[in-house]
């Protein structure tokens, strides 16, 4: 039976979250197999996989912050708000300097209202808004608080595309807090500046403590099938939250999910059994330490 814990997987181009999910059950023979964070079909990099019992792990990495790498392209527009999507709008970049598009990007920064991509998965009315738009509905997506801690400009560069018309394309690098739509930003961009704007590559970095340096291909994942585990339980435990070590009676408790004497720990964090095993996820209120999932075996 594979291990309960977690994959740092580089996801390709051209695969949804869910498709990278199903390659990973047949790998490892279970259907207990989720992922934390969905990764647009054009998009590459850090997806996170749980096995077994470490989906239970999936709520937390969900809402933990990203960083990405990404490529914004000046002077078209596309339905989708990146390169998948059919182009809606052109218009010349002869007027936009190098200065506008800094500043521009620099007010993204911090804590923002950002209206999410119109083609996205989130449900208006219980349906998902990019079924909407393929229907050809219009509606507006109300804008959500974001943090957008780091965006950088890497380069920025005037190209001339295969059919003559200049646009400008600039690589940053993003950290930010859930639910922030990098689509978003590029098309934030050229809307400010005036001449649209979409993503042309997106590349996510890391996910919380966890980043490409330990993420593995599928075509590595089918070498090591059926052992597929790269991070066990209690390793990723340690990357994702604060830890509190538990004595032997304490562990007894929380193991029978009985509460705990708090420390002062701001939660959710993990708490560890005197062997070094991963116990539960727990959250400190009202005066009492109290599991939030207990993840100790039966």
């Amino acid at each position: 039976m594979t291990a309960d814990g977690l994959i740092v997987v580089d996801k390709p181009a051209g695969m949804t979250s869910h498709d990278v999910v199903a390659r990973i059950r047949r790998l490892a023979k279970t259907r207990r197999v989720g992922h934390g964070g969905t990764l647009d079909p054009m998009a590459t990099g850090v997806l996170i996989i749980g096995v077994n019992r470490a989906t239970r792990l999936l709520t937390y990495v969900i809402g933990s912050e990203k960083s990405y790498a990404a490529t914004i392209r000046l002077g078209e527009s596309t339905i989708t708000d990146d390169a998948e999507g059919e182009v809606t709008a052109t218009t010349p970049v002869s007027g936009v300097s190098d200065a506008a598009v800094h500043d521009c990007l620099e007010a993204q920064r911090g804590e923002i209202d950002q209206v999410p991509s119109a083609v996205s998965a989130i449900k208006i009315d219980g349906k998902r808004a990019y079924k909407r738009v393929r229907e050809g509905e219009e509606f507006e997506l109300p804008s959500r608080r974001v943090t957008i801690s780091r965006l950088d400009v890497l380069d920025l560069r005037h190209t001339v595309t295969a059919d003559g018309r200049e646009v400008i394309d600039v690589d940053i690098e993003v950290t930010c807090s859930s639910g922030t739509y990098i689509r978003a930003i590029a098309r934030d961009l050229g809307g400010t500046l005036g001449v649209g704007g979409h993503l042309t590559a997106l590349r996510r970095t890391a996910v919380g403590g966890m980043t490409l340096a330990e993420a593995v291909t599928l075509e590595q994942l089918e070498e090591k099938a059926p052992e597929v585990i790269s991070l066990p339980m209690a390793e990723a435990a340690r990357q994702t939250f604060p830890q509190r070590s538990a004595s032997a009676d304490e562990a007894k408790v929380l193991s029978h999910g009985g509460p705990l004497t708090p420390v002062g720990i701001e939660g959710p964090y993990a708490v560890f059994a005197p062997s070094g095993e991963l116990l539960a996820i727990v959250s400190e209120k009202a005066g009492r330490a109290r599991a939030e999932i207990v993840l100790a075996p039966a």
